[in-house]
């Protein structure tokens, strides 16, 4: 992890790199966090780090362990799958929305638009934190194009979860073409106006990811046990 200048935001920035090196797996599942370690190698005190962990223990991404410690908490297959339902409908309804919305905002089109060239350029080298990056970047640009932020404020605190559940099946590098491919239809279905064939992909492709997710921890576990 790359060290961080001294800015007014530390706690932000610290809670930010922390988050992403959860997500890529940089910190893995079950492994300690000792704050003095990361400090250090972040380039700051202890006191943005302690913060930065505490707001990531409410979130459930590390939980307390031992004597004022923290641990990367595991990823809970039953709870993706309910993450997933609720994240089916929530990228269903925005599709639909999307669609009816797309022909009246030209910089709507434009940004989903530019999102799924982003997507469909990467290739099989691009760094795990990319794809997921320009996965959230598509999503958002639906979510956006919707016209209802209510969408966007409700999924919004789910997100740290769903980039850690992205990794383990972006991680499988036949699923990244295939995810594009359905990104493709959603955005495919968003620019033509076809309201109801963008919610029913959106839903699908929800259902997929989320089915993928839970049968590749579920795997995990069984292989440890």
């Amino acid at each position: 992890m790359i060290p961080l200048d001294p800015l007014p935001n530390l706690i932000d920035q610290v809670y930010a790199r922390i988050l992403e090196a959860i997500t890529d797996r940089t910190l893995q599942p079950g492994q300690r966090i000792r704050q003095n370690e990361l400090a250090d190698k972040l380039g700051v005190s202890r006191q943005p780090v302690s913060h930065a962990l505490h707001l990531l223990h409410r979130q459930g991404l590390v939980a307390e362990s031992g004597r004022r410690g923290f641990e990367v908490t595991q990823l809970d297959p039953v709870r993706i799958r309910q993450l997933y339902e609720v994240r089916g409908a929530i990228d269903a309804l925005a599709a639909r929305l999307a669609a009816e919305r797309a022909a009246s905002d030209a910089a709507g089109r434009a940004r989903l638009a530019a999102a799924l060239r982003a997507g469909r350029a990467t290739n099989r080298k691009t760094p795990l934190n990319e794809l997921i990056a320009l996965d959230v970047e598509f999503h958002g640009a639906i979510y956006h194009l919707a016209g209802n932020p209510v969408i966007e404020e409700t999924i919004a605190p789910q997100w740290p979860h769903m980039r850690r559940s992205m990794a383990t099946v972006l991680s499988e590098l036949d699923y990244r073409d295939s995810a594009w491919a359905e990104h493709a239809t959603i955005a495919g279905h968003i620019l033509a106006g076809e309201a109801k064939e963008a919610e029913g992909a959106a839903l699908a492709h929800a259902q997929t990811a989320g089915r993928m997710t839970e049968e590749r921890l579920k795997a995990t576990e069984e292989a440890a046990a």
